[in-house]
């Protein structure tokens, strides 16, 4: 069925039966000129896709997109990694920070229509906790869950791509808490729901396991320029 309208996350949800209490809605866009938007529309990136995806608009900031924060401080937090791996653990902060860690400029696209351009992040690459965990050859997705209920998840071979990470950095400075803060993932090359935010569980699994609004009708593989909004 062609959907002609353009949803909001909450207008959709409320269509399916659910409820947009995991991620929230966006505030107001703060929207670049509509004459620098198109000049960076018709930017090529090096893969050969636009570098603002089909449907897409640039702001000039990170909306804060809401969602349910776990009550805790970073002291407290942790971050538990499971499933196919011969060496499941837990992390702390301090952990995470003695791994390697690289800075990363992207583009971020949001399902509502948003693209962030040469977003900066700090973080540690999926391939190091792939490594380190020492992931099994039976796995074949990773399931990112967050407090709040919420998860979901990617193909491990999208997990091992470089520009993948968990982020606990933003612009210089520490991840805010609105944005996902002590940790995140960060999927930039997919919309933006499949970079949870207040990371508590990294888990590998054999099968996959569509998330929050993936299982409310959004799309698995969440492809911006395909416009692949929803399954």
């Amino acid at each position: 069925m062609k959907i002609c309208k353009k949803l909001t996350r909450r207008e959709f949800l409320t269509s399916a039966g659910g409820t947009a209490v995991s991620i929230g809605l966006p505030g107001t866009f703060v929207k670049l000129m509509d004459s620098g938007n198109r000049a960076v529309a018709a930017q090529i990136r090096p893969d050969g896709r636009p570098r603002i995806p089909p449907g897409q608009h640039a702001v000039k900031a990170l909306p804060d997109m809401g969602g349910g924060q776990r009550d805790e401080t970073v002291a407290g937090w942790r971050l538990q990694i499971t499933g196919e791996v011969e060496k499941p653990m837990t992390l702390m902060v301090s952990d995470l920070m003695a791994l390697k860690q690289i800075d990363l400029i992207c583009d971020v696209h949001c399902v509502t229509g948003w693209t962030l351009l040469d977003s900066r992040w700090r973080g540690i690459p999926m391939k190091t906790i792939i490594n380190l965990v020492r992931v099994k050859e039976t796995a074949g997705f990773v399931i990112f869950e967050a407090s709040g209920a919420y998860a979901s998840s990617i193909p491990l071979a999208d997990a091992l791509k470089d520009n993948v990470i968990l982020a606990h950095g933003f612009y210089d400075q520490k991840l805010p808490r609105a944005h996902g803060a002590p940790l995140r993932a960060l999927v930039p090359d997919r919309y933006f729901y499949k970079s949870v935010k207040w990371l508590t569980e990294i888990k590998f699994s054999a099968v996959d396991e569509p998330g929050f609004y993936e299982s409310s009708g959004y799309s698995n593989s969440a492809d911006p320029w395909k416009e692949e909004r929803f399954g």
